[in-house]
């Protein structure tokens, strides 16, 4: 894997095969689990096969890349992990008694695929197959803790959880910056932060780095839901591959209607520069987190 800048078209045609490897991974870490009962397979298979843009899961594989020079199979373990529990959010996401979405990656949703209990059953089965793959997969046992540990409290009850949580129970009310901004900290960007520490534990990073990385990521992670938040009043259901206008329907607090379009998209590039500028001490081996960056902030879906 190669480092450097690129111009956008060279970076997603890089993100797109980036994600089939990604996806190809996944499939095979699912396949290697022979006694998983046939429909709860079918229904895990179905949501790991929808296309993504694995972006958390590019985020572990460069953040190690840059610490050690290239992607050890740790990384890639990591990054399965990675894409295993944010897929398992998704789900559940969807799910009638969260945001009751029909739409995911411009295909039927899992409960409408299969049906609820078993889009909940699956979910709970990435979930932990997540941390089973971590568990079994990374040789180094000192080195699976810390994968573990960081991914856990990342995505727990004081990290996605909370956010989903503190996400429904502002709906309809009168909102300010200081809670959206604390909403989307833990919802999103605490994952994305893990992403890149997970990356940076896997190829070896001093302390110095691994903080870095870890504000690196919960900076691009916290403008990666501004981006959703403008996306969800600005683009299309078909463009964006879930249904759009959901948040404003279901009265959400999101940065375009607590302080409009314009100061949303200025927000954004603030904080894209901000995650640049964490990245200064490595130099120009970390191009390709900037690009990433660069991309987040443009990106139309």
């Amino acid at each position: 894997m190669t480092t450097g800048p690129l111009k956008q078209d060279d970076l997603a045609i890089l993100l797109g095969r980036l994600a089939g490897e990604v996806d190809a991974s996944l499939l095979k870490r699912l396949n290697e689990q022979v006694d998983i009962q046939p429909v709860l397979r079918r229904a895990m298979k179905y949501t790991l096969e929808a296309p993504g843009k694995r972006i958390r899961a590019v985020l572990v594989l460069w953040s190690c890349q840059l610490v050690s020079g290239q992607v050890n199979d740790d990384a890639r373990t990591a990054a399965a992990a990675m894409e295993m529990v944010h897929t398992y959010s998704l789900i559940h996401d969807d799910l009638p008694a969260m945001d009751d979405d029909d739409l995911r990656r411009g295909r039927p949703t899992c409960h409408k695929a299969f049906d609820e209990a078993t889009a909940i059953l699956a979910g709970d089965a990435l979930l932990t197959l997540a941390f089973q793959i971590l568990a079994e997969n990374i040789k180094d046992s000192d080195t699976a803790v810390r994968l573990i540990r960081v991914l856990a409290a990342a995505a727990g009850p004081a990290g996605m959880i909370a956010g989903q949580m503190d996400d429904m129970t502002a709906e309809r009310q009168k909102g300010t910056l200081n809670r959206l901004r604390q909403i989307h900290l833990n919802k999103t960007a605490k994952m994305f932060s893990a992403a890149a520490g997970m990356g940076a534990v896997a190829g070896g990073a001093q302390d110095g780095q691994l903080e870095a990385l870890l504000q690196y990521g919960l900076k691009v992670g916290l403008g990666f839901q501004i981006a959703d938040d403008i996306l969800d009043v600005s683009a299309t259901s078909e463009h964006l591959g879930k249904t759009a206008g959901k948040d404003d329907e279901a009265g959400k607090l999101t940065y375009p209607s607590l302080v409009g379009l314009e100061e949303s998209s200025r927000i954004l590039e603030q904080i894209t520069r901000e995650a640049m500028a964490v990245l200064e001490p490595f130099g120009p081996r970390a191009d390709r987190l900037r690009n990433l960056a660069e991309m987040l902030l443009s990106r139309t879906r």
